[in-house]
């Protein structure tokens, strides 16, 4: 059974199902987008954060249907890089308080327009990329003045599934959806 977007999460306008078509690129942030934003520190420093397998399989799914991912967060840490390289996304952009940069850099190197790119956010930091790409995405806990600048925001929070949703997203709108038959890893 096909279902739709609006079935497994939410209702949205044909415009932001038309700007999902287009993307040929998916960049996010970490912390709050594929964590819930929370970092567990250990009596001896070292850092833990949770990922959510069904944001693995999205990834995963967009990289297999053509959509490449990109990293770009704020904080330095080697989890992000183990997590990434596990799913595959190529372009780890960590330790970036400007974010501008590491956009710019991307843009010229997939040579792709702002209306190809999809961005998922959860603070004022993003919004400096998010104001100049084609999708720009808040997360359900997102602050509240990011979601209310986004063009699509989750139902579902930062850490418990909200990348997956966007991947289901950009997945059905180009007619790729339920088409990976791999792991979340």
């Amino acid at each position: 059974m096909a279902m739709t977007y609006r079935e497994m999460y939410q209702p949205i306008g044909k415009d932001v199902e038309a700007k999902a078509a287009q993307i040929k690129l998916l960049i996010c942030d970490v912390d709050g987008v594929f964590s819930d934003g929370r970092i567990y520190l250990g009596n001896d420093g070292e850092e833990l954060k949770a990922f959510h397998t069904r944001d693995g399989y999205g990834i995963k799914a967009l990289r297999q249907a053509g959509i490449e991912v990109a990293i770009i967060t704020g904080r330095r840490s080697a989890i992000v890089e183990k997590r990434m390289q596990a799913l595959t996304v190529q372009y780890i952009f960590q330790g970036q308080e400007d974010k501008m940069p590491a956009y710019l850099q991307l843009k010229q190197q997939l040579a792709i327009e702002n209306s190809q790119i999809a961005y998922i956010g959860d603070d004022l930091s993003d919004w400096a990329v998010m104001q100049h790409v084609g999708l720009p995405v808040a997360v359900a806990d997102a602050h509240p003045l990011l979601r209310r600048h986004a063009a699509l925001t989750t139902s579902l929070p930062g850490g418990f599934g909200a990348v997956r949703e966007l991947c289901d997203l950009l997945l059905l709108s180009q007619q790729q959806f339920g088409t990976f038959s791999g792991s979340s890893t």
